[in-house]
């Protein structure tokens, strides 16, 4: 979660919302790893999850990260859930809870829903204070 709340902070500092990610390996090899890049790319699916699998997927020429797992520092989003699901990863750890646009706990639950073919391993709360303190004053300098 560390690597994840590094690249979070370089999202911030960027000037996006900073939100880190990092997809490990089966032998615990760091695949990928990035933070958001919406603004910087102006793509609005360029969430740091979305980012670091699309890596990975490259990286091992499969579309499948079958055993794999991602550590994001805000919960996942219904959009990137469903690319977790579809990837097939195996453990999702995340920070902080996303009471507005979370969907694996707060919003939609992706994974408690029965047209969900794959739901990984969930564990939330990692790092979570560190995590929201992050959002917290990234937006307390927007505002």
């Amino acid at each position: 979660m560390a690597l994840a709340l590094a690249q979070a902070k370089a999202a911030g500092q960027r000037g996006e919302v900073p939100v880190g990610a990092v997809i490990i390996a089966p032998d615990n090899a760091i695949l990928a790893k990035d933070g958001n890049r919406t603004r910087e790319l102006k793509d609005p699916s360029a969430h740091a999850e979305l980012l670091v699998i699309k890596k990975a997927c490259q990286l091992i020429g499969s579309e499948r990260l079958i055993g794999h797992d991602i550590y994001v520092t805000l919960e996942p989003c219904t959009m990137c859930a469903g690319l977790i699901s579809f990837a097939r990863i195996r453990r999702l750890y995340f920070g902080a809870y996303d009471t507005k646009g979370g969907g694996i706990e707060q919003g939609a639950a992706f994974f408690s829903q029965s047209t969900c073919h794959h739901a990984p391993e969930i564990y939330g709360g990692l790092e979570e204070t560190s995590a929201a303190a992050l959002l917290r004053d990234f937006f307390k300098e927007k505002r």
